[in-house]
């Protein structure tokens, strides 16, 4: 199944699918705009099966809306989505990932993420629109030191 799937970068244009993709996993899609141009899309075919976007701020990012059709997910999509979101971090110059979950604890910290109090993120983190407004305040915040050797 992976080797039948395309990556790229997301375009304006992919806007309207990926707005449909997240509500489909129930994410919040209302502030992804501006970040458009930091989502990587997963497709099969034409098909949009899987997203996955970062807020850059400095040495700080946040990942957001990883989100895998439902016919594409237990298939290791969402790992690789994670992984070449790692590396655009990191060619970014990101040394620290954070995001927020509602439903995906488990998943975020079999990949090194961290469970810290919303009150100990950054900043600019706690700045962003997700974390402001479109995520509840009964979700979980994480944190992945991506500066080390581990992440080429």
């Amino acid at each position: 199944m992976m080797s039948e799937l395309t990556f790229a970068s997301a375009r304006p244009i992919d806007l309207p699918g990926v707005r449909s993709l997240l509500s489909d996993a129930g994410l919040p899609s209302e502030d992804i705009e501006p970040h458009i141009g930091h989502f990587i899309l997963a497709k099969n075919g034409a098909g949009l099966v899987g997203c996955v976007g970062l807020e850059p701020a400095g040495a700080l990012g946040l990942l957001r809306s990883l989100a895998v059709a439902s016919g594409f997910r237990g298939g290791g999509l969402g790992h690789e989505l994670c992984d070449r979101l790692t590396r655009q971090a990191r060619n970014l110059g990101v040394k620290e990932l954070y995001l927020l979950t509602t439903s995906a604890e488990g998943f975020f910290a079999k990949r090194g993420f961290a469970r810290i109090e919303r009150r100990d993120a950054p900043d600019a983190i706690r700045a962003t629109e997700e974390f402001r407004t479109c995520c509840p305040s009964t979700a979980v915040c994480m944190k992945l030191d991506i500066s080390g050797a581990q992440y080429p």
